[in-house]
């Protein structure tokens, strides 16, 4: 179980479902804070600054989407993002604008828990590697949590890169999406491999679409040299 050190910051606007998200989260071990708009979760997100957010998509101000981008912008930090909708397009555009994992409402407060224990699961292993890889024109640095390629910096978010990290460990091996979920979201299912295909392709996007290969009904490769 993570610390007591741990930041939460829970941003909901359902005052029921804010409360019994945090005493969740608080009987976990986390310090959590509660803020219940766009623009307070923007303004929180700067003073705390939180290990992991809780966002729910619709919020007065401004919406969870906006928020996410904002706060992905000035710092890098997991974000569980909530939803009442079972849209795709709400799906792809919240993992697009720097989500790392996504829940729809009604949802278990046991599964939440468990949700964000991952994600900082997957943050510490990453920042505990102070290596630097470099594959070819890419550079990795595991320590700063920085990408480079070509010499130029791309911003990635901490999901987005985490899946890096793990595809240059092997690199030109095609790892299967269920594995990816698995070793890289902490998921025994494969129920979120979409999940797994959209941080493809904000990799792709950002890092160039030569990067990684597709092997069609089986998963993904990094293709540089090692």
């Amino acid at each position: 179980m993570e610390t007591v050190e741990r930041r939460v910051l829970v941003v909901e606007d359902e005052r029921a479902i804010a409360d019994a998200v945090a005493a969740r989260l608080r009987a976990e071990g986390f310090r959590v804070e509660v803020v219940g708009d766009g623009p307070g979760a923007v303004a929180a997100a700067r003073r705390i600054p939180p290990d992991v957010i809780v966002l729910d998509v619709m919020l007065p101000g401004f919406d969870g989407l906006e928020v996410c981008r904002r706060i992905q912008a000035e710092r890098p930090v997991p974000v569980l993002m909530l939803t009442a909708r079972g849209d795709e397009t709400d799906l792809l555009v919240g993992l697009a604008v720097g989500a790392d994992d996504y829940m729809a409402k009604p949802f278990s407060m046991r599964e939440l828990a468990a949700r964000v224990h991952a994600l900082l699961r997957r943050a510490d292993k990453v920042a505990t590697a102070a290596s630097i890889k470099r594959l070819g024109d890419l550079e990795i640095n595991q320590a700063e949590r920085r990408v480079l390629r070509g010499g130029v910096e791309v911003h990635l978010t901490p999901t987005e890169f985490d899946l890096l990290v793990h595809l240059a460990g092997r690199p030109r091996t095609v790892l299967p999406r269920e594995r990816l979920l698995a070793d890289v979201w902490g998921w025994a299912d494969a129920s979120g491999t979409r999940t797994v295909d959209s941080h493809i392709k904000g990799l792709r996007r950002k890092l160039g679409a030569d990067l990684i290969r597709t092997v069609h009904g089986v998963g993904y490769a990094l293709e540089v040299d090692r």
